[in-house]
């Protein structure tokens, strides 16, 4: 840490530490998580170097020179505005946006049902309307938002994890929303790229294997809307949430959820209110190497250079995939 972060650092604990130590974090759905003022200070730390590194990378992408002027409504469609708490909210498709949707409705007061957020339904927390977005939003406003009252706040995940999540969820799975994903991409993953499929793989669309899943991502003429969007579930989050142009200041990761949830959630003010954490844990990081192994090297490179801007914003690397990194 430079001299210079750790100045900041020191500063803005100090600033804090009144705050901590007077602050109640009572827990009415999680199983009476205590949140102290100690964790809260390592994530801080953690979330501040964090945002140095995305500031470097953004300074070495062009996309850096970007304002909110140039977003288009579709490039601000995953952010969340909550003005009441000044909190924006980028959600990420396969990295518990559903929670945090939840969490939002309570803080909104759009669920008057109780305290507990898991109780919400998950197509509710989803449903069109349910919330005000960025481009809602006056010029005047927008720009307040990108001022150091509001907290700007994303969740990451490793890319290639991410996109494992959603094979399994979408594509693998039998829940009602892999039947809708399979009934379309998965129709359309068999029928392009499936030599001597059956019928019933055809009509169905159940049984696409992950390599096929690649396949379809690397042919932009099948995966991509108009061969520049994929489907936000394994759309790449620098597109989603444009963090070059919107600097958030907390930045979370899904390996430290609960740890940034709870700063995020501090940080705009609710005391009262925690990130649940009846979620069940996911088994995809340790399926990895399973599913990513008989790839072909070159498949994965190609995969890498598509997702590689979210490897260098948000400091991930290829050691837990293919055990080394490229060269």
């Amino acid at each position: 840490m430079n001299d210079h972060l750790a100045f900041f650092v020191i500063l803005l604990l100090y600033t804090l530490m009144p705050l901590l130590e007077a602050a109640a974090f009572e827990d009415g759905n999680n199983n009476n998580v205590k949140i102290t003022k100690e964790s809260l200070e390592l994530t801080q730390t953690i979330n501040i170097q964090r945002q140095e590194l995305m500031q470097r990378q953004c300074d070495l992408i062009d996309s850096s020179q970007q304002s909110i002027e140039d977003l288009t409504e579709l490039q601000m469609d995953h952010m969340i505005v909550d003005k009441e708490h000044k909190i924006l909210y980028c959600y990420v498709p396969k990295v518990a946006c559903t929670n945090w949707k939840r969490v939002l409705m309570l803080l909104t007061g759009k669920w008057q049902n109780g305290t507990d957020p898991l109780q919400i339904p998950a197509s509710l927390a989803h449903s069109v309307g349910m919330f005000t977005k960025f481009y809602d939003l006056t010029e005047e406003e927008r720009k307040q938002v990108l001022s150091e009252d509001y907290t700007r706040f994303v969740l990451v995940r490793h890319p290639f994890e991410r996109l494992l999540s959603a094979y399994r969820n979408k594509l693998e799975g039998g829940s009602p929303s892999a039947r809708y994903f399979q009934s379309r991409v998965g129709r359309q993953i068999v029928k392009e790229l499936r030599q001597g499929a059956s019928n019933e793989s055809l009509e169905q669309g159940n049984d696409v294997q992950f390599g096929e899943f690649i396949e379809y991502l690397l042919r932009p003429e099948l995966s991509r809307v108009n061969q520049t969007d994929y489907n936000e579930h394994w759309e790449v989050i620098a597109k989603l949430c444009n963090p070059c142009v919107m600097k958030y200041n907390v930045v979370g990761k899904y390996d430290t959820l609960l740890d940034d949830s709870a700063l995020a959630l501090y940080l705009s003010g609710t005391r009262n209110l925690t990130f649940p954490t009846g979620h069940k844990p996911s088994s995809t990081k340790a399926n990895l190497r399973k599913y990513f192994d008989p790839l072909p090297i070159g498949a994965i490179r190609r995969l890498y250079e598509i997702y590689e801007e979210d490897f260098r914003l948000f400091d991930y690397g290829m050691e837990d995939v293919l055990g080394f990194e490229f060269g």
